[in-house]
């Protein structure tokens, strides 16, 4: 699947979005951004600096991201999903968020609730081996 730049930015964006909803980052959740980040052309010190200001920078909108095409959406949940449950812990805030992107992408919600047991199936060592990101490519 082909993804533009802007989607690319976005996917990053709404994941560091992700995962300060429940106010703090776990190693294992840095480690997975750090990975993404790579994998989708983001310098590795540009991500690394965006992952310890994502907490305390004040300037961010939190605003879920639209994309190009729903598939991208799709891709965007499932790789949400295994970003929040990399700790083992669902959160409210972050299902919800995750719901609310489904809703600006015209995907129906129970799309998330219907992942969410297929994901955490797939969350062990080697989840960057299952990402979406994996099947994208560049424009």
């Amino acid at each position: 699947m082909k993804i533009t730049l802007l989607d690319r930015s976005l996917y990053l964006k709404g994941l560091m979005l992700l995962i300060r909803k429940d106010k703090e980052v776990h190693d294992e959740e840095k480690g997975l951004m750090m990975h993404i980040g790579r994998s989708l052309g983001f310098d590795e010190d540009f991500c690394e600096k965006s992952i310890e200001e994502i907490l305390i920078s004040r300037h961010v909108v939190d605003e879920p991201p639209r994309f190009s095409n729903p598939d991208i959406a799709r891709c965007f949940i499932r790789d949400g999903l295994k970003v929040s449950l990399i700790d083992r812990e669902a959160h409210d805030h972050e299902i919800a968020w995750l719901k609310s992107v489904s809703r600006l992408n015209d995907i129906e919600e129970r799309f998330v609730d219907e992942n969410i047991y297929n994901v955490l199936g797939q969350i062990h060592e080697s989840v960057q081996d299952t990402l979406e990101i994996k099947n994208f490519e560049w424009e």
